[in-house]
């Protein structure tokens, strides 16, 4: 077994836990998975915040390198971002763009080993009560687009993609996967996230699990 010490977490408010406690998100609750197997995470970075977009996540990150230089030695790296691109009307092909931008990112960070990162797709905010007013069925349907750009690029690229979406959509009839602010995820429906990517990473014969 190769062990996990090194965890950089990429992405908007899913990535942080808006909402939840850290140890709620789904980050958190890998991080917890990983130690329980005998990974030693010493080192755990989150650069994620609520509203961010592709290109907002751009700019954060090399904002963040000028301060404290993101080490390129990564055992681990997940990207979960777009939801907000979706929110605010942008074009599924500008994602696309600014996508595959974060994704060559993500696999410098790696030690240009693409068998270390995971791409998480974009949850459903659409089944939300915060979405009461709106067209769920064309949130959803939005959604579905992005996420099958995000996955048809890193089948290209030879990335792990980890569906989540379906979890998020069970909340339609399960109250306790959303929070209190009626929009994000609560802790319940961040587990069963995280037990996605941990059974990714043992099924991963590069990282040796």
């Amino acid at each position: 077994m190769n062990p996990i010490q090194k965890y950089l977490a990429l992405g908007d408010s899913y990535t942080i836990g808006e909402a939840v406690r850290t140890e709620e998100s789904f980050p958190g609750q890998l991080v917890s998975l990983l130690r329980s197997a005998g990974h030693p995470v010493e080192q755990w970075r989150v650069i994620a915040k609520t509203g961010w977009t592709t290109d907002e996540l751009i700019r954060a990150i090399e904002e963040a390198e000028k301060i404290d230089p993101i080490a390129c030695d990564q055992d681990l790296v997940t990207l979960l971002i777009g939801v907000n691109n979706q929110y605010r009307g942008r074009s599924v092909s500008e994602f696309a763009v600014q996508f595959q931008d974060l994704l060559k990112r993500a696999v410098h960070y790696a030690g240009n080993n693409p068998e270390r990162i995971r791409v998480l797709s974009i949850p459903d905010w659409g089944i939300t009560p915060f979405a009461a007013d709106r067209d769920r069925e064309e949130i959803s349907r939005q959604i579905d687009l992005f996420n099958e750009e995000k996955k048809s690029i890193c089948e290209r690229a030879g990335i792990h993609y980890i569906y989540i979406t379906d979890l998020t959509r069970e909340a339609k009839n399960r109250p306790e996967l959303i929070t209190t602010d009626g929009l994000h995820p609560s802790g319940i429906d961040y587990f069963h996230w995280a037990k996605r990517v941990w059974s990714s990473l043992k099924s991963s014969r590069l990282i040796g699990f």
